[in-house]
């Protein structure tokens, strides 16, 4: 592993979540190692009843009712896990230089959501666009959700978006980090949140593709891998780190859930939609050569399978060419218990598998009845948890549309 001075080296000090099954990490943690699904149906307007990933958590324990009801559901969801990661920090923003922090949010999309509620209600009323909300550009502008966060929390510091597809929350981690390492911010915020199950658009657009997953139980339709995998479960969710500069986590004496030591990412040029696994394997290889590490060095990978017949081929495929010969390394996958977050996905799948670092466990990958020969993969962990010898570093896979791949590299903190 490469050494870098203290002030370069960049680690995690607060995590906050709202994910299909769980308001906290805890909660999350027992329910990935349990097998236990987040996903059921929900009913939305036009096609009926779909499985989905949907977030229960207390709405209002930071923010009053009327300013979620003037906000979004994306505003609403990352000001619960932003607070939830300060607090977990154990950081007094109000004792600190609020100017001093930034804000970066990964998305997939935003305005979707308000959008076609406009364009529904509008329609109740004879398309008179007098009834069209006067609140209608701020909920929709690319910025909302951080912007939303720091009206929440009194952050003075530089908020924006980052826009990378499905890549989004691994994106705005890296942002973060290089944030921090150009002495830009003090402390980074950063993360990513999904508001796409209450898009129309988002669950009609897979269903032309045939890449919108369905099953008669909910909780088997997210099924990566699996011979009879027939899509995507869309979910919600909001996972928002705080990140720091190392020498500062140390003088505040803080719990260091992991340290960010490897980073990468890249793009296909080919399609819109189809992946590429020469592209996604070069992602992984330039993320290791970053951290100073080999392919061996790896204890778990995140795989990013999504449930698609051809997606889930392509990374299986990259996996095997990088993971070749690394008999001690365990790939999982945590879209098959809370399906897929989008902008979220990231940052919710590097949670669930941090704790790993303490615990020694790697969660399983559920709904693999019948796994498919092209997806065939060395120490994927199915069902049931691992116990390993103990987990030091963890490879972290997010891939989108328009060929955007991107890895993010935690290792246990030592120092």
């Amino acid at each position: 592993m490469k050494e870098s001075r203290p002030s370069q080296r960049i680690v995690i000090t607060g995590v906050g979540l709202a994910a299909p099954g769980a308001d906290n990490l805890a909660d999350f943690r027992h329910n990935l190692l349990a097998g236990l699904s987040g996903i059921r149906l929900m009913e939305h307007r036009y096609i009926g009843k779909v499985p989905a990933g949907l977030c229960d958590f207390p709405e209002t324990k930071y923010r009053k009712r009327k300013d979620n009801k003037r906000g979004t559901r994306a505003g609403c969801l990352g000001v619960y896990a932003a607070h939830e990661a300060v607090a977990d920090a154990g950081l007094n923003l109000a004792a600190s230089d609020r100017s001093r922090v930034g804000v970066y949010v990964g998305l997939t999309e935003h305005g979707n959501v308000e959008t076609e509620n406009e364009v529904y209600n509008l329609g109740q009323f004879d398309n008179n666009v007098d009834f069209w909300s006067h609140h209608h550009n701020p909920r929709t502008v690319l910025n909302n959700p951080a912007g939303e966060i720091t009206m929440s929390l009194d952050i003075t510091g530089p908020h924006y978006s980052v826009g990378a597809a499905c890549a989004a929350g691994n994106a705005a981690l890296i942002q973060g980090l290089q944030m921090l390492r150009l002495h830009d911010v003090d402390l980074a915020l950063c993360g990513g949140i999904s508001e796409s199950t209450g898009s129309f658009g988002v669950f009609a657009s897979f269903k032309a593709q045939g890449a919108l997953a369905s099953h008669p139980d909910p909780r088997q339709a997210s099924r990566p891998f699996d011979r009879g995998r027939n899509g995507i479960v869309i979910a919600e969710g909001a996972c928002l780190y705080t990140l720091e500069r190392l020498d500062d986590a140390l003088a505040r004496g803080v719990k260091i859930h992991g340290e960010i030591i490897g980073y990468a990412m890249n793009s296909d040029a080919r399609d819109f939609v189809l992946p590429y696994w020469p592209r996604q394997a070069e992602c992984m290889r330039l993320a290791l050569s970053r951290a100073g590490l080999v392919a061996q060095d790896i204890d778990i990978v995140n795989s990013h399978a999504t449930g698609t017949r051809q997606g889930d081929i392509e990374e299986c495929h990259a996996l095997r060419e990088v993971f070749a010969d690394c008999p001690r390394t365990y790939i999982n996958n945590t879209k098959s218990l809370i399906g897929h977050a989008m902008g979220a996905a990231g940052g919710l799948e590097l949670a669930g598998n941090l704790p790993a670092f303490t615990d020694r466990l790697v969660h399983p990958t559920i709904n693999i009845d019948d796994l498919d020969p092209a997806c065939s993969l060395p120490n994927l962990v199915r069902d049931r948890a691992v116990e390993t010898n103990g987990v030091k570093v963890i490879l972290n896979n997010s891939f989108g549309m328009l060929g955007i791949n991107s890895v993010v590299i935690v290792g246990k903190y030592q120092q």
